[in-house]
């Protein structure tokens, strides 16, 4: 038969530590705290123990540094741990990950089931919300008159808004009479009404130190505040029944104060700039003014300047008048010479009828007396006599002719105001119809 493996004592731990790992997970262990030392390179070392038994812990400062209180001997912690073995000694030993005093593995299920209940009751709804006031007048704390953190509140409030006063509700924030106190301090600022905004601050601390503000009935107070209320609770990893009702978390108490009121700086800021957005329109404005007040001063003339060139104009609107009189006055004399040109030539010339008749009588004599039928001729020329239009004028009467020189013979289309030329046996002489009878 072969002999078995012969290990090494190096090599028998690690098999150990192997062995152990696999079998048991990380876990909670729960203990008390005994000989804890803090190494100088930020490991601590101690033994967690019951009544029977105890086993060697070390936690390392990458995951120390994460708890915000100090364990001490004597406490009763619970941890959660990696069971090991640490070759080089082959001693048992936990590595802790995490630690927390004893019993807040039950206050943090409490919680969860409080969170849970108050949720789906509405409580947490954004609607529900209340906005906070841009300037208020008046903040209200609720804290511990001893607590360091309303020092930094107070401080925060003087730096970023001194304009606003500031009301104390003092109560106690730890302990078994702390719930009723910061109830009892929202129902006093309620009742007052003096403020615009509420803040609920406290310092950091366990979740035993913070459960009161884990408290179901301050939970409700809050939410039915007719005050908005600003919760500045522990640090920024801290969270409380109260941060999730509250109508805005600030993740520290400095944070609250902050939140609940503008930086003066950056209003000063703002109003400067708004001063001279302001001082800009008003100068665009004036100059906008200004440009209308010069173009209106080209516009306006003086009143002796404004009657010379009224004046001008009216001389001008004399000539043109007197221009459009004498042109219409030489069109009329135009027409008339060319009305007077036409009547001249229609004119009858009894001077050249006389002549003319005087030769035909003499050519008539003639024929008539060597024509065989001189009675027949004489009866003609008797009647040619009758028929001479001179003859006619001689008895009295006259030719009557329009303005473009036709005989007139019938009075009925003559108008009022029509001009006729009237023939006589000696001259002429124009007329108007004033009236037909």
């Amino acid at each position: 038969m072969s002999s078995p493996p012969i290990l090494s004592v190096s090599e028998l731990n690690r098999l150990a530590r192997l062995a152990l790992e696999k079998a048991l997970p990380s876990c909670w262990v729960a203990g008390e705290i005994s000989n804890l030392t803090r190494a100088s390179s930020g490991h601590w070392y101690f033994t967690l123990k019951d009544a029977q038994a105890g086993v060697r812990c070390a936690m390392f400062r990458n995951r120390n540094q994460f708890v915000d209180w100090q364990p001490r001997e004597g406490d009763r912690v619970e941890v959660r741990a990696q069971p090991t073995l640490y070759e080089a000694r082959g001693d048992y030993q936990l590595i802790v990950e995490a630690v927390r005093r004893a019993g807040a593995g039950a206050l943090f299920e409490a919680f969860l089931k409080l969170k849970a209940k108050l949720e789906q009751e509405g409580l947490f709804a954004p609607e529900c919300k209340r906005a906070l006031p841009p300037y208020p007048r008046v903040i209200g704390i609720i804290t511990s008159p001893q607590a360091a953190a309303l020092r930094d509140v107070l401080t925060t409030l003087k730096r970023r808004w001194p304009a606003a006063a500031v009301v104390l509700y003092p109560t106690p924030v730890q302990g078994v009479e702390a719930p009723a106190g910061l109830r009892a301090a929202l129902a006093h600022a309620a009742q007052r009404m003096e403020c615009d905004v509420l803040l609920l601050v406290r310092g950091g601390g366990s979740l035993e130190d913070l459960w009161a503000f884990n408290d179901e009935g301050l939970a409700r107070a809050i939410a039915s505040s007719p005050i908005p209320v600003v919760s500045g609770v522990g640090h920024e990893t801290d969270f409380t029944i109260a941060d999730f009702v509250a109508d805005l978390r600030a993740p520290t108490p400095t944070g609250a104060a902050q939140l609940a009121t503008p930086d003066r700086e950056d209003l000063a800021q703002h109003l400067d700039h708004l001063n001279r957005r302001q001082i800009h329109a008003r100068r665009r404005h004036l100059d906008a003014l200004g440009q209308r007040l010069d173009s209106l001063a080209r516009r306006l003339r003086h009143p002796a300047r404004q009657l010379a060139e009224q004046r001008r104009h009216l001389g001008h609107l004399a000539d043109r008048l007197r221009l459009a009189r004498l042109a219409r006055v030489e069109r009329a004399r135009q027409r008339l010479v060319r009305q007077s040109e036409r009547f001249q030539a229609a004119k009858p010339k009894p001077m050249a009828l006389r002549e003319q008749t005087a030769r035909l009588q003499t050519a008539l004599s003639r024929a008539w007396a060597n024509h065989p039928d001189r009675n027949r001729l004489a009866a003609l020329a008797a009647h040619l006599g009758h028929l001479n239009p001179q003859a006619v004028l001689e008895r009295g009467y006259s030719i009557t002719r329009d303005a473009q020189g036709k005989v007139i013979r019938d009075g009925a289309p003559l108008r009022e105001g029509d001009m006729l030329e009237l023939s006589f046996a000696r001259g002429g002489a124009s007329v108007r119809v004033a009236g037909k009878a």
